[in-house]
């Protein structure tokens, strides 16, 4: 067996210009199929890393998906706000330690306006707990001042102490509040969530700006002046949604039943965990159908060495007779071309886990900075793993029919001379 062994591995690298396209195909196939369990596995923990230590995520009862999408991701609108007085009621609650309030629906340049309180910097955090941290400034204390997170600053190319105008609603040409600008007091340090293309302010900033507005456009012959808004009742009415922090994570499902049944309007309370398991289900179609092309490119792949070792074996006829002269038998044969293939599926699939680190290694940074996914540079694990020994397994099975074609080759007919 040992020298089967040997002699294969000679064999191979007496071909290994011709066999070495192969290797290329299998590595490149594998590192796609490796690459896309890694960016599904990796895009899922980061979307579910994207808001960590809050218990519940409430807004107006409509699905849950829809409420992480725009309470959290800021994607599409809320079908209603909620009361004021509702968010007081709950965040009365004697099981809730904290709520941090959230209003949606302005904008500046594309990016989404959040408002909210200072309470939003001390209690929201990311990925395994981390808390938000300020590249530059300070939070917001005044109400035209404004913090941004960090693909704002990166994108406008804007710093602590410029000034910037929101528009009403998300459109990146809305009409704009151009008569009440912002002063900028704030740069968010990266954190690859979506409070990265966020633009935070207070809420009586939020009011503060649609005070001379109705339904959406402004009062015509009216304009306050930001000097004068003060005089005014700030204080907001309604809000987009809020995050619920509690005292005891095991009154989850009692203060949920109470936001849920509450008297006061219908709400909704969802665990961000389970929310976000049913938008990765939803998704589940679009995750099979990428894991389906990426197999159909390894099989591919592994075709073209088995059409390779065919294909080379009328050339390696008189090189297979004379080793059945020499006393090889056909079972020799059969493993010396099987083992030549999985040594290609072997080296190319490695070939393809270099690939995958080296690609993790310089594209890591872009994906964090522009799609909000942490991509791991670590080895293999869990589904990796079973994934690998399928390419192993399916290279081995691509091998046999070249052994077989070998196995069947007389020795006469690698010595008699075609006519």
């Amino acid at each position: 067996m040992k020298a089967v062994l040997l002699l294969a591995m000679k064999s191979a690298w007496a071909r290994r210009l011709t066999l070495s396209i192969a290797l290329v195909a299998v590595a490149l196939s594998s590192a796609l199929l490796l690459a896309v369990e890694r960016v599904r596995h990796d895009a899922r923990q980061s979307f579910g890393q994207s808001i960590s230590g809050v218990d519940l995520v409430v807004g107006a009862r409509t699905g849950g998906v829809q409420l992480m999408l725009y309470a959290v991701f800021h994607s599409g609108a809320a079908t209603n706000n909620i009361r004021w007085e509702s968010f007081e009621a709950i965040a009365s609650n004697p099981a809730v330690a904290w709520a941090v309030p959230i209003s949606l629906g302005d904008g500046h340049r594309g990016f989404p306006v959040v408002g909210t309180t200072p309470a939003y910097f001390e209690h929201f955090r990311y990925a395994d707990g981390r808390p938000l941290a300020f590249a530059a400034g300070q939070p917001f204390a005044g109400v035209f001042e404004a913090v941004l997170g960090s693909d704002v600053a990166r994108a406008l190319n804007y710093r602590v102490g410029d000034r910037i105008v929101l528009s009403h609603g998300m459109a990146e040409l809305g009409p704009e509040h151009a008569d009440k600008p912002f002063s900028v007091v704030g740069v968010l340090a990266p954190t690859g969530t979506p409070v990265d293309r966020s633009v935070h302010v207070s809420l009586e900033a939020i009011t503060a700006i649609h005070l001379d507005w109705v339904g959406g456009a402004p009062l015509p012959g009216l304009s306050i002046p930001p000097e004068q808004v003060r005089k005014f009742d700030l204080a907001p009415k309604e809000i987009t949604a809020l995050l619920v922090g509690l005292k005891n994570r095991a009154d989850v499902f009692r203060v949920q039943r109470f936001i849920n049944n509450f008297r006061g309007e219908p709400l909704l309370a969802v665990m961000p965990g389970v929310a976000l398991d049913e938008l990765w289900q939803t998704l589940g179609l679009v995750e099979r159908t990428l894991f389906a092309v990426s197999a159909l490119v390894v099989v591919v792949g592994l075709a073209g060495l088995a059409a390779t070792l065919l294909a080379g074996l009328n050339e390696r006829r008189r090189e297979l007779a004379i080793l059945r002269s020499l006393g090889a038998g056909p079972r020799d044969i059969f493993l010396m071309l099987t083992v030549e293939g999985l040594a290609v599926t072997a080296l190319g699939t490695a070939l393809g886990v270099a690939l995958l680190t080296v690609g993790i290694a310089l594209l890591a940074p872009f994906a964090q900075a522009q799609f909000g996914v942490h991509l791991t540079l670590r080895p293999p694990a869990g589904d990796e793993w079973r994934l690998l020994g399928a390419i192993l397994a399916t290279g081995l099975f691509a091998s046999l029919a070249p052994g077989w074609r070998a196995w069947r080759m007389s020795l006469a007919d690698g010595l008699t001379p075609r006519s």
